[in-house]
């Protein structure tokens, strides 16, 4: 380390989510020059803090948090943990305590003395204890819900989550000692500084004055708790983020029943670049976990028997875990809820244990009534937080609990939309036998059916790669029904989180009557609305093997991540925010039994005339029409065309006629400047990208999506074409979003890792092996995959979120990619809109801590992503959708071709690699239009 380690804080924080901080940073700060106490707000407190040094981590102090909730009204019939009396320092359960201030420093010499103990204790009172009320501080990272999953299973109920700059500490004082609404509090990562005000909002405070409450910091809420006693913050000797490290421990109570040192099994995720110096750690903190070495391993490595050298050198362990020698607060520097780290659970609940053991040995009789209604004020409140606009207003929650109605604690309550006119929908369908083979398959029904005027307003969700059972069915359609409808919304420019991203729709219905609105709440809250004005019977479509039986069909850009709790767009969409059809008739493939089926929705608000259609001239319905098309083709010479794959030199961008938005040097310093974020703690990953353009004229987009698919294969690839915006979008992407499926399961398939296919079988089985075994590519993927489990988990019920596949290697026509499946039930009282809001965009295109990368993404890049690291896909009227994400792409707009392309950042990526990892990603897609390009001007 050189001496000079310190850090900028990034943007000086100008974002608003790091608006309200509090004094208490002010006073940190004042404590560097006067150590000997702390100033808050009117208070002096004792307390020895290291003096500071250059090495040091300094940042700017800031004003004082404004409270949003001021008059959330509060139930106090409950008994709760109790609270101290200034005189005798002992805990009141009485139900007639008086008035509760913040309590003293002095711990009673019982408590201290069981507190500091190697041995931890158990007793009768300890095991009686059903459930545990914690406080999660959400630093505004991307794993913290799955610390809220852990904590819900193994505490019985789901902690109540708030933000570190959400509320006062005057506010939190009156949950916490005159409501005793929790039992004990931890204190999430997030990216950053714990000298940084804007990062750490309340959490200094929280560490100072609850004294007598359990604390749990993770990562940089474990450098908090060393910060904040006067222990110094500095850089590690290298960033590690997604990769894994033996622990030794001291055996303390929050190691209890976990093994120790090295071979011991007791491996670690770690996601820091920051440190506590062990040089500067104060008396009152005691170091309980170390490093065991220097080294670090991926995961397939972890998982195999590994000889280890014993030169390693005490220099070279960090600290990993910290204690107060009075208090009971405890710090880990690594991350015990990650997928991949050994033990992470057991920590959890050893974090229960202490919790428990303290309040029952302070207080004998230890009495819990499940109707605490002042915790259940703050949870239901800020478990539906994640989704903006949806909160419920406190007097509607006290009238419910008042009411005796049966909450569900992980599940926040929807309230209906009484304006919402519902719409009655009835679905007729056909099935058709071992019939789409016989009619020259997928490719030949779209042409002949829908494949006229250029194949006009027409999709095509076509899972062209079937191969190890990726996919199994494609969609298709066009503008054939009266409930035909085309929505397209584009972001107003002032659009950001406190506008609620509103933006102007069109809508144009299928006799082309056009009506445009201005959308104060953004395109997400009225396609939720939408949604939710659907009626229908299950009946019609149970014996369907597939979940899409009509509705929405389109994209979202990504720039609609402003209705997704992120920041304003840096940069203009030059295609629309979003563009969805309304699909009242469709036909659908199935590959895997050769099977077509053809289906129609229609209002049943009318008389019944023809079951589910309407007549054509001939009085002959959609399906019956459509039936006759297909038999037709059955006789028919079916030709199946096949594009010529001609191999050849891959060449420059320059000699295809493709202009990239930046220069091969600009895009590798923008690289050198993500790796410096990184260093800083900024953040563990993020995925730079650019695009490229080239003017195409009249292109045949149709013939160019062909050609596509058939040099690219994959299983989420889709052809939308909206003709009034003189858009077409070529999607060939390997790489789902998410889905939520009929069962009501949600998934993600992330993939982080691509190499490039090799020239012969021998060469492509090693390169296959070192994507498999790359440690580079295996941090990436387990930190988008710790990601996903964190958006699924704001959604899902406790528990239920699980990866029964981790980094398995999937191969493509191009490349080799590293693929991981993610999986929740969701909660039954939200709407699949919840679900979208809470993971988009897909964490593989943004990286992680999710906000703050996003923040450092949009100063980086120079131009919107647009429709590119979007999603394509369906919502069903029927309450389920499948999304992907939009990678290995070609949209065509306005007489132009754009390919978007990047990769993943981490602290061990090289500049010259990464871009040489775009170029690959854009290899396909350019290269189909190049050669489609050269083939048509020969005809």
């Amino acid at each position: 380390m050189g001496e000079q380690a310190a850090l900028l804080p990034f943007h000086k924080r100008k974002t608003t989510k790091y608006r309200h901080l509090h004094s208490v940073n002010k006073a940190v700060a004042a404590s560097q020059k006067n150590p000997s106490f702390f100033l808050l707000g009117e208070r002096k407190m004792s307390i020895s803090l290291a003096s500071s040094s250059s090495s040091e981590i300094s940042y700017p102090s800031s004003k004082n948090l404004q409270h949003k909730n001021e008059k959330l009204p509060v139930s106090k019939c409950f008994v709760g943990l109790g609270s101290f009396n200034k005189q005798n320092h002992h805990r009141l359960l009485s139900h007639d305590a008086g008035k509760v201030g913040v309590s003293r420093p002095l711990m009673p010499e019982h408590v201290k003395e069981s507190y500091m103990g190697e041995k931890y204790h158990k007793d009768e009172g300890v095991q009686k204890v059903k459930y545990v009320r914690t406080l999660l501080i959400d630093n505004y990272d991307s794993y913290t819900y799955n610390i809220y999953q852990e904590l819900s299973v193994i505490n019985g109920a789901p902690p109540v989550v708030v933000h570190n700059d959400e509320l006062t500490w005057e506010f939190l004082q009156h949950y916490l000692y005159e409501e005793k609404a929790f039992d004990n509090i931890v204190i999430s990562p997030g990216p950053g500084s714990p000298m940084c005000p804007a990062d750490i909002g309340i959490c200094l405070q929280i560490l100072l004055e609850c004294k007598d409450i359990p604390i749990l910091g993770v990562c940089l809420g474990h450098q908090a708790l060393g910060y904040v006693h006067g222990a110094r913050v500095i850089h590690a000797p290298e960033p590690v983020h997604g990769r894994l490290s033996e622990i030794e421990h001291s055996g303390c109570n929050l190691f209890l029943e976990i093994p120790s040192g090295r071979n011991s099994g007791f491996k670690v995720v770690r996601y820091h670049s920051l440190v506590i110096d062990a040089h500067s750690l104060p008396k009152e903190l005691i170091p309980i976990a170390w490093s065991s070495s220097a080294n670090t391993t991926s995961f397939l490595e972890n998982q195999m028997p590994k000889a280890t050298s014993n030169s390693f050198g005490e220099n070279a362990k960090l600290i990993m875990g910290i204690r107060h020698s009075t208090r009971p607060h405890y710090g880990v520097q690594f991350h015990p809820e990650s997928i991949a780290t050994c033990h992470g659970r057991q920590i959890f609940q050893n974090f229960r244990r202490i919790t428990i053991d303290y309040w029952s040995r302070l207080f004998p009789v230890y009495k819990r009534n499940i109707h605490d209604n002042a915790w259940m004020q703050m949870q239901l409140p800020r478990a539906s937080r994640v989704f903006r606009g949806k909160q419920l207003r406190s007097k509607q929650l006290v009238n419910s609990v008042q009411a005796g109605k049966t909450l569900s604690m992980c599940k926040p309550v929807m309230p209906l939309n009484e304006s919402i006119g519902a719409q009655f929908l009835k679905l007729k369908w056909k099935k058709l036998d071992r019939l789409a083979s016989q009619v020259g398959g997928a490719k030949t029904i779209f042409c002949k059916l829908f494949g006229d005027r250029k194949a006009e307003n027409t999709f095509w969700l076509d899972s062209s790669s079937v191969e190890q059972r990726r996919a199994r069915f494609s969609f298709m359609g066009g503008k054939s029904g009266t409930l035909w409808k085309q929505f397209t919304f584009k972001l107003s420019d002032k659009s950001d989180i406190n506008a609620k991203s509103g933006g102007y729709l069109s809508i144009e219905d299928a006799k082309g009557f056009v009506e445009s609105k201005f959308l104060e709440d953004g395109f997400l809250d009225f396609l939720d609305k939408e949604l939710r004005s659907f009626r229908y019977e299950k009946e019609d479509y149970e014996e369907l093997p597939f979940d899409f039986c009509g509705g929405y069909v389109g994209f979202m850009g990504y720039g609609l991540k402003a209705e997704c709790g992120m920041a304003s767009n840096c940069h203009e969409s030059r295609t629309p925010d979003a563009c969805f059809f309304f699909v009242d008739n469709m036909v659908v493939i199935d590959h895997r039994n050769d099977d077509v089926y053809i289906l129609s929705i229609h209002e049943n608000t009318y008389p019944e005339s023809t079951p589910g259609q309407a007549l054509n001239s001939k009085n002959k319905s959609w399906l019956d029409e459509t039936e006759e098309k297909l038999l037709r083709l059955k006789t028919a010479d079916t030709e199946k065309l096949k594009e010529k794959n001609t191999e050849s030199d891959v060449p420059t961008l320059q000699e295809l006629g493709f202009h990239a938005e930046k220069s091969k040097d600009q895009y590798m310093k923008d690289v050198e400047r993500c790796l410096d974020f990184i260093k800083d703690g900024e953040s563990y990953e993020l995925c730079l990208t650019t695009q490229m353009r080239k003017k195409t004229g009249d292109i045949d987009s149709l013939g160019l999506y062909l050609s596509l698919r058939e040099k690219n294969p994959a299983p989420y690839a889709a052809w939308l074409n909206f003709s009034k915006e003189n858009l077409s979008i070529c999607c060939s992407s390997p790489e789902r979003f998410l889905q939520l499926d009929g069962s009501g399961t949600l998934e993600a398939k992330p993939i982080k890792g691509t190499v490039a296919r090799g020239s012969n079988s021998v060469e492509d089985e090693q390169l296959k092996s070192q994507l498999q075994h790359s440690e580079k590519d295996q941090a990436e993927n387990l930190m988008i995959v710790d990601l996903l489990r964190n958006d699924l988990g704001r959604v899902c019920e406790p528990g239920s979120v699980h990866v029964p596949r981790l980094m398995e290697v999937e191969s493509y026509a191009t490349v080799h990619t590293l693929v991981s499946t993610i999986r929740g039930e969701k909660c039954v009282n939200l709407t699949p809109i919840d679900c979208v809001r809470a993971a988009f965009p897909g964490g593989s295109m943004t990286g992680a801590p999710k906000l703050r990368s996003i923040e450092i993404l949009d100063s980086l890049e120079n131009c919107a992503r647009g429709v590119y690291s979007g999603s394509i896909g369906f919502f069903s009227y029927n309450q389920t959708f499948d999304l992907n994400i939009v990678i290995r792409t070609v949209v065509i707009h306005e007489g132009e071709a754009s390919v978007g392309a990047g990769g993943a950042i981490v602290s061990l990526s090289k500049p010259e690699d990464e871009y040489d990892e775009m170029i690959l990603k854009t290899r396909a897609p350019v290269k189909t239009v190049m050669e489609f390009q050269r083939k048509s001007s020969v005809h």
